[in-house]
């Protein structure tokens, strides 16, 4: 079993369940989860590996809630400059923790900032899509940190979808990007047996999640909801830099 607190590990289903609604109908408390779950492991750099499969238990209950929603041809060109990315991810990793866990608060300001432009500007929609761009800065983020989320939302967004293809074609983008990141982490040794432990005693709480995001959504004023993310990433986020 791991060795954790009683705080830590509350932490860590919350995490889970946040997860879970974030992968099936709240998108945006996805920013929430990293610097959690780092506060969570202690380490910036294995955390990536105690919540990717958790994040990968995730995306099969959107991916098959959302199958018929899907707009996959959307992705095209982004893939090619995401695989980039995330083999600039890869060779970040290479780096300490002490230099890797500011890195992932920088990742994660950068991306609260991102979403904050997005969601105060006056025509959101306007946004052009630059795959070269969103595709680097998603790969990156998604290997360095798990922290693409606020970068596919811009990306999507200005794609213009109606709201059940936004969230199913993230759903798979993120099915494949996360899958693939698996042997990433093996080849760096990220994965323990008690990151596995972790991740299996999480499931109960992604399912959680994953039925909670498709009943609450409709009920949390947009507002209230989102200020309420974007205040509590950036007090978490605050004690990745100490």
């Amino acid at each position: 079993m791991p060795q954790l607190e009683p705080w830590q590990w509350i932490l860590g289903a919350l995490c889970a369940f946040n997860v879970g609604v974030a992968k099936t109908g709240v998108p945006g408390l996805g920013i929430l989860i990293v610097p959690l779950i780092v506060l969570t492991v202690g380490n910036a750099k294995t955390s990536a590996a105690w919540l990717l499969p958790v994040l990968c238990t995730a995306d099969v209950f959107a991916v098959v809630y959302w199958r018929r929603h899907a707009a996959a041809g959307r992705l095209f060109s982004l893939a090619p400059w995401a695989l980039a990315g995330m083999a600039g991810g890869a060779a970040a990793l290479y780096l300490e923790e002490r230099v890797l866990r500011p890195l992932v608060g920088g990742i994660i300001l950068l991306m609260l900032i991102a979403y904050l432009v997005r969601r105060h500007s006056k025509n959101p929609s306007a946004i052009t899509p630059h795959p070269a761009v969103y595709g680097v800065t998603a790969g990156f983020a998604t290997t360095v940190a798990n922290a693409a989320g606020p970068v596919m939302n811009l990306y999507l967004l200005s794609k213009r979808l109606p709201k059940e293809e936004f969230i199913a074609t993230g759903a798979w983008f993120f099915f494949v990007i996360n899958l693939a990141k698996i042997p990433i982490y093996a080849w760096h040794g990220m994965f323990s047996r008690q990151s596995l432990v972790f991740d299996v005693l999480m499931v109960p709480a992604v399912f959680a999640g994953a039925i909670t995001g498709r009943k609450i959504v409709h009920l949390i004023p947009a507002n209230v909801f989102e200020g309420i993310v974007v205040v509590l990433t950036a007090a978490s986020t605050f004690f990745l830099f100490r």
